[in-house]
């Protein structure tokens, strides 16, 4: 910037020179041609200095899985409302790798001046910071909060034509033949992998726990389980609800406090007994890497303010099967802490951490 103001400053200096000869040949005076050097000066000046209100670009949404998941789809609704609320252009950007951490790194690398924004998930944001603390590089506190967005209902289903009709025959058969048995996920230390984990943890299936069958995402999760691949699968229900209003999935337990008002007639975890398993639950939210400038950072929080109440927004979210939760960053900071300590916790009683350091 110095050289350019330089050069911009001595091609000024040479026009006003050149102007300052010919105004001089025409005998202007000398209270007239000051007037007239104050105000070049000012003219020139005064885009040097001037600095536009944020957002004066575009702004980008780093989503870092793939397109088309839960966390894409979480990213483009949220992108259409930023860009309503705050009057410029946002964009998203699948950043994948990595469960996730690949994208994170590099959000949390960009210049913090607010136009390079995450879309945190629960995978790349509590469980692997808590699971692989090495791997991950960086912690689940590291990031500036802006606030969440949404959770993502959480449950367990099987194939249409399974024999298990209810969450206590799935049990049953678990406890029995459950070494036998297997299950599809979207990928290890995802919540589809980490809620089967506390499931099996409360049924003290040391000898009977069922095989995980990891695929590359909930889509071919989801279609092995009613390819009849896979027995059972846990998973944020938004990615199974086409298929079980379809009749091809069952649902057979939520981890909601309530039932769901698009599944009824499905249990809550806590209705089984298995109080526990609330505590899974899918969810995005809003980071920013940190540092950010306060007049950036208030100028995003009011945006979420006129987000949570954007009625398109929400139909879009609800057409998911999300739940919109838009909370403040400190109400975000102890929601991530509390999912993060829990498989934190989840980890050490399996003795799955990567590292024993402090995190």
């Amino acid at each position: 910037m110095r050289s350019t103001d330089s050069r911009g400053f001595a091609s000024w200096r040479a026009s006003f020179a050149f102007l300052s000869q010919t105004l001089s040949r025409r005998r202007f005076g000398a209270g007239a041609m000051a007037t007239f050097a104050a105000g070049a000066l000012c003219a020139v000046a005064a885009p040097s200095f001037a600095q536009e209100p944020y957002p004066n670009r575009p702004i980008t949404v780093i989503s870092p899985y793939s397109a088309g998941g839960d966390a894409d789809l979480a990213a483009r609704n949220f992108a259409a409302a930023l860009q309503r609320a705050i009057g410029q252009a946002v964009v998203v950007m699948n950043k994948t790798g990595a469960s996730g951490v690949i994208g994170s790194a590099q959000a949390l690398a960009s210049p913090p001046d607010g136009y390079t924004l995450l879309l945190a998930r629960t995978g790349s944001q509590a469980i692997l910071p808590a699971i692989m603390p090495t791997a991950t590089k960086y912690k689940w506190d590291d990031f500036d909060f802006i606030g969440t967005l949404e959770t993502n209902p959480y449950g367990c289903v099987v194939n249409g034509k399974s024999p298990y009709k209810s969450f206590g025959e799935l049990v049953d058969a678990m406890k029995v033949k459950g070494k036998s048995m297997n299950f599809g996920t979207a990928g290890v230390l995802t919540t589809n992998d980490m809620g089967p984990r506390q499931l099996f943890k409360m049924l003290k299936l040391t000898e009977q726990t069922p095989t995980q069958i990891p695929y590359k995402g909930t889509g071919e999760a989801s279609m092995s389980l009613v390819a009849g691949q896979t027995e059972f699968a846990c998973g944020s229900l938004g990615s199974f609800l086409a298929l079980i209003k379809s009749g091809q999935l069952r649902a057979l337990m939520v981890t909601n406090p309530e039932r769901m008002a698009s599944m009824p007639d499905v249990p809550t975890a806590r209705e089984l007994g298995y109080a526990e398993m609330e505590g899974i639950v899918g969810w995005s939210a809003v980071y920013a890497p940190p540092g950010l400038p306060a007049e950036v950072r208030n100028r995003l929080l009011g945006a979420m303010k006129v987000i949570a109440n954007d009625p398109a927004w929400q139909a879009a979210t609800a057409q998911t099967g999300s739940l919109p939760y838009v909370k403040s960053p400190e109400e975000t900071r102890q929601f991530v802490q509390k999912h993060y300590q829990l498989y934190r916790t989840l980890g050490e009683s399996l003795n799955i951490i990567d590292s024993k350091t402090n995190q």
